[in-house]
């Protein structure tokens, strides 16, 4: 685990953790939720830093160069423990908290706290939740649990009820625009400004959308769209061409451009899109076609959104929505 800065939109939320130390009033069990992208595992670190170094700065943040600062620099230091899953989009199970549990029945081998970090804590399966409650509910010597979440609706309420709560405060898309324009130089404003607009201003997101050329990608989805609209290709071509293409982006990138061509619908002109960049293609269909039609759609975004949850055929599911979509035009 690496001490990086602070990030500039982190600061109020930063204060807010000092005066948990400041006032020696550490929670046992504290839940730290928002957004994807918005920095709450480098938030986190900050913060478990400052609580094992040995030698804080006046601001309370972690001098670095400690012996406490260096084994979790390492990742060994024994009275730090991060709980996971073993793969991404996997839950946590009954082992792995069973595993800390036991762990947790020693001694801290220092004198300060002994952190246990769950990351993401909606994913653990029922028989994790129940385990983990014991440990929330007969919390061990100056021991502090860390949950991170970007789901608390996700968790039991037995879970949330038996931890203080922090929302990390939205960030303002000034400081966002000026930290990714200096993250990115080479892109220009407006495409540092669609870029936050694609990741729903949570600022990592953008910029691990910036290195992994999603704009890109999304602009070929795109164009794929508009060709459906225009009976140059067939919706179940691209639904085959869109298999290797993460699900979840590609149906937000869809329920966008619906969403904007309401708006487009209702107030022509308007710039309040989510696709700036594309709004002139969007107005354009978005004078072709019947709102109904569109709402129609919409629900149906809404629902394959839900759908990604369960175990459906991801064919099938964009099969139907640019189906539909391709119907929706037929009629114009």
């Amino acid at each position: 685990m690496t001490l990086s800065p602070l990030l500039p939109w982190q600061q109020q939320d930063w204060v807010h953790l000092q005066r948990y130390i400041k006032q020696q009033r550490i929670p046992q069990a504290l839940l730290i939720s928002g957004k994807k992208g918005w920095g709450k595992q480098h938030l986190v670190n900050q913060f478990v830093y400052s609580l094992l170094c040995a030698k804080p700065q006046a601001d309370g943040l972690a001098c670095g160069h400690c012996h406490s600062c260096g084994l979790l620099s390492s990742e060994t230091h024994p009275d730090y423990m991060v709980i996971k899953p073993d793969e991404l989009g996997k839950s946590l199970t009954i082992d792995q908290i069973r595993n800390v549990i036991a762990r947790l029945t020693l001694k801290p081998q220092y004198d300060g706290y002994r952190i246990v970090i769950v990351n993401p804590a909606d994913a653990m399966n029922a028989n994790a939740a129940n385990a983990f409650l014991k440990c929330l509910e007969e919390p061990t010597e100056r021991t502090v649990i860390i949950l991170i979440s970007e789901k608390t609706q996700a968790l039991p309420a037995t879970i949330v009820s038996r931890c203080q709560k922090m929302a990390l405060t939205i960030p303002c898309r000034a400081t966002l625009l000026v930290w990714l324009q200096h993250q990115q130089p080479d892109y220009s404003t407006s495409d540092i400004e669609t870029l936050l607009d694609l990741a729903q201003n949570a600022p990592l997101l953008a910029l691990q959308y910036a290195t992994d050329e999603t704009l890109s990608l999304r602009n070929t989805c795109f164009s794929s769209w508009m060709a459906i609209a225009e009976r140059r290709i067939h919706p179940v071509i691209v639904a085959e061409l869109w298999q290797k293409i993460p699900e979840s982006p590609l149906i937000f990138w869809m329920t966008s451009w619906v969403i904007d061509m309401i708006k487009c619908i209702y107030q022509p002109g308007s710039q309040q899109l989510y696709n700036p960049d594309l709004s002139k293609s969007l107005q354009a269909l978005a004078q072709q076609l019947e709102l109904k039609a569109l709402y129609k759609l919409y629900d149906l975004l809404l629902i394959s959104r839900q759908r990604l949850q369960t175990p459906i055929n991801k064919q099938c599911l964009l099969e139907e929505i640019l189906i539909q979509w391709f119907q929706l035009n037929q009629c114009k």
